[in-house]
């Protein structure tokens, strides 16, 4: 299978919503496949058909130098990187009395600052020419209602959904950009919580379709990336099986 030569970056790609959008663009594009696990992203590469997608072994904990690091994949591969997807993200949640510094900026880098790393890279010619095209970001519904325990979160993708608005005002109208914001997925990084059988319970009255997959949002992904979605830009797309449409924090 010969794929074209402009390829899609995929942040989060090890498991859960990264892997179920690897797994659906891998067929019409190449991929970069970010993150920490070598072995993990190698079976994902599987997945996906093989050689021709590209492992990109990175933590995002620490930012710095993100950028660098995949302006120099870039080069070095003699690719250009059409699209980017921001599934990386970690969740920690907590009490705000126990709040530190150290703990939100680890979530800020992986969360919002090294989305903005990569899309600074990718928009200069001396790095990706012009073919960046369109951005989507991983966010939650909880960047935009509160919810006890979730300071951190809620903070850091509340700033991603700003910077988005803002990067689709600047970037209009050759590169389109959007966030999804997700309400309860069936993951991984879910499970622990999923495994209480009271925020099951919960889940079954919040959420009138009952959980998403990473599937489904994939799916949506994949419509957004599309010319099919070419008017679509600054946008927070909700898809939260209706859960905010009856939203409270009791």
């Amino acid at each position: 299978m010969t794929l074209p030569s402009s390829a899609t970056l995929v942040t989060g790609a090890s498991s859960g919503i990264g892997r179920a959008v690897a797994k659906r663009l891998a067929a019409r594009s190449q991929l970069v496949l970010q993150g920490r696990d070598r072995g993990r992203l190698a079976e994902v590469r599987e997945e996906c058909g093989g050689a021709e997608h590209l492992i990109w072994q990175r933590n995002f904990e620490n930012a710095h130098g993100v950028g660098a690091d995949i302006a120099s994949i870039v080069r070095e591969k003699g690719i250009e990187i059409e699209h980017v997807v921001h599934c990386a993200g970690v969740a920690p949640v907590g009490h705000a009395r126990l709040v530190t510094a150290g703990q939100v900026e680890l979530a800020m880098n992986v969360n919002v600052l090294s989305a903005l790393e990569i899309v600074a890279q990718l928009l200069k010619r001396p790095v990706n020419g012009l073919a960046l095209r369109s951005a989507v970001f991983v966010s939650s519904i909880w960047g935009q209602f509160g919810a006890p325990g979730h300071v951190i979160y809620s903070a850091t993708k509340g700033a991603l959904d700003a910077a988005m608005r803002s990067l689709a005002v600047e970037l209009a109208p050759r590169v389109r950009v959007n966030c999804l914001s997700l309400g309860a997925i069936e993951t991984p990084m879910a499970a622990r919580a999923l495994a209480d059988p009271q925020i099951v319970d919960r889940i079954s009255v919040d959420y009138p379709l009952g959980l998403g997959s990473p599937e489904k949002v994939a799916a949506t992904i994949d419509f957004l990336l599309s010319e099919d979605a070419s008017w679509i830009t600054g946008q927070v797309v909700t898809m939260d099986g209706g859960r905010t449409s009856h939203m409270s924090n009791k």
